[in-house]
């Protein structure tokens, strides 16, 4: 197994509106610019599987494996003989939010699609955290 987390500490905005962007999937493109699109049909809970594509690569399906409103989703992506799982939490610390994002990923084949996707994904948690903030204080 292999993990990478990403967190940063904000003021000035709640966890509801960084629950509002996370939850709006089919608009997550306008906001990330390493993306085509994403497309969920029906509720943003637990069991429902969205479309993903990354620009350059394939559409992929994505499980969402837990749900907790302004608290916490995880999002899991198979690969052959592997999994990753994307965690993206919001931790209240009175006068402030912690955005945490946490890359975990496992399985027989998890050391190749660490190298082939995973670590790319982790790279890509700070400006993905930045980029949500902006679009929150946008909103």
């Amino acid at each position: 197994m292999w993990s990478k987390s990403y967190s940063k500490r904000v003021k000035g905005i709640n966890a509801g509106q960084i629950w509002k962007v996370w939850t709006d999937i089919n608009q997550w493109q306008k906001w990330q610019d390493d993306i085509e699109y994403a497309k969920l049909d029906g509720e943003f809970q637990k069991g429902s599987i969205f479309l993903f594509k990354p620009k350059g690569g394939p559409k992929i399906k994505i499980e969402l494996t837990e749900v907790k409103e302004n608290s916490i989703f995880v999002d899991l992506t198979r690969f052959p003989l592997a999994k990753m799982y994307d965690s993206h939490k919001i931790i209240d610390h009175g006068d402030e939010l912690e955005i945490k994002t946490t890359i975990r990923i496992e399985g027989p084949l998890s050391f190749l699609w660490r190298k082939i996707v995973a670590e790319d994904v982790a790279n890509g948690m700070e400006e993905q955290t930045e980029k949500l903030i902006e679009r929150v204080r946008n909103e």
